[in-house]
């Protein structure tokens, strides 16, 4: 039965951050291994998580997770885009409803995740973004309708963000009264900020 699948983008070098993100302490696990497990509990079926940098140090904690598995993109220095491609490829021949689309440095907790799913999937948009003020946040969930005009994107083009523009009248832009979905560990500083919201 199809069912909701994610790609976790965790193929960066996390210059700015100044270690790689996927492995930073997260509420008593790593990152990645928190964000693979929230989602697993939110509703997802399966977690596709891309890999590039570094991607030996993290590949066994992927095949550790009951639900996920790793792609590997080998041109990730060439842009996110080629990232969402290569996880956009890893879902061919699935039985894919909708597609969750996360970042492993954007933590959110499995509630936040599962109300975004239930919302998304009761409603008739091919898009859902979640917002806080306004603002447009992650996790972002598209139908599996969507994939082909995902597999062409190009980072040229803006990437994912010109089949949202093509779509924007089919997108819901949801309201949460929820800041996490704003937060984009980017940088030490961010991340100490985040850490200190989460206590």
């Amino acid at each position: 039965m199809p069912g909701v699948w994610s790609i976790l983008l965790a193929a960066g070098e996390s210059s700015r951050m100044g270690q790689l993100k996927a492995l930073l302490p997260w509420q008593g696990t790593t990152l990645i291994e928190h964000q693979i497990n929230s989602l697993l509990a939110a509703g997802v079926q399966h977690v596709v998580v891309v890999l590039g940098h570094d991607f030996d140090r993290l590949k066994s904690i992927v095949d550790s997770v009951a639900g996920a598995s790793w792609a590997l993109n080998s041109d990730y220095l060439q842009g996110k885009t080629t990232s969402l491609k290569t996880g956009v490829s890893a879902l061919d021949g699935q039985p894919v409803s909708d597609v969750l689309l996360l970042n492993v440095d954007q933590p959110r907790t499995s509630d936040t995740v599962q109300k975004l799913l239930e919302r998304h999937q009761a409603s008739q948009y091919v898009i859902t973004i979640p917002t806080y003020g306004g603002k447009g946040g992650h996790p972002i969930f598209l139908s599996a309708t969507l994939l082909s005009e995902m597999a062409a994107i190009e980072e040229e083009t803006k990437g994912l963000l010109a089949v949202v523009r093509r779509h924007a009248e089919a997108t819901e832009r949801f309201e949460m009264n929820d800041p996490s979905v704003l937060w984009d560990l980017n940088t030490p500083e961010q991340y100490e900020k985040a850490l200190a919201a989460e206590e």
